[in-house]
């Protein structure tokens, strides 16, 4: 064999003529987004009118929201992106599903939903980020609770105070 013919079959290699697969279970997503995301629309003009002084109506978020997911996603779609797996963080493709982690976020978004409405979003926002920084290998208790608590009372703030959207203030109704 001459490098000329080796040279032939190294550019005719199985796999680099073949046309690229289409992965089809994107588009079963692509369509369950695109309904939320017209529900989201439809449901969005069913909102009443929020405070006389508000210059952005509720309505208007939902409208934002829904619009975008519905463009958005069938653009995406038809586009053909398709996310590689090498191409994104430095994971390891061929380990398994890390479930004592996924379990624990999933405890600690049931427990920031069973107690938002007791405690308030300023304690349970805290909670919320600590818990999540923890289970996700952070091992600093006190800065990841000062972190949560700065990021959940201010966000409280800016909703309840800057947009006029009261959430729940719990245990902390008349403090903050």
């Amino acid at each position: 064999m001459s490098a000329a013919d080796d040279a032939g079959r190294a550019a005719t290699t199985p796999g680099e003529d073949a046309p690229p697969t289409v992965d089809r279970a994107q588009y079963g997503l692509a369509a369950v987004l695109a309904v939320v995301g017209v529900w989201t629309v439809v449901d969005s003009a069913g909102l009443g009118p929020g405070f006389a002084d508000q210059v952005v109506q509720p309505a208007a978020f939902g409208y934002v929201i829904g619009s975008a997911l519905a463009v958005l996603l069938a653009v995406a779609t038809s586009r053909g992106d398709r996310a590689e797996g090498e191409a994104g963080e430095d994971v390891d493709l061929g380990t398994g599903t890390d479930w004592r982690t996924l379990a624990g976020l999933a405890g600690v978004l049931v427990a920031t939903v069973a107690l938002l409405d007791r405690l308030g979003w300023a304690i349970v926002g805290a909670l919320l980020f600590a818990g999540a920084a923890t289970v996700l290998g952070n091992r600093h208790w006190v800065r990841n609770l000062l972190i949560g608590a700065v990021l959940s009372v201010g966000s409280w703030y800016g909703f309840y105070v800057g947009l006029g959207i009261p959430i729940p203030a719990g245990v902390l109704d008349g403090v903050l």
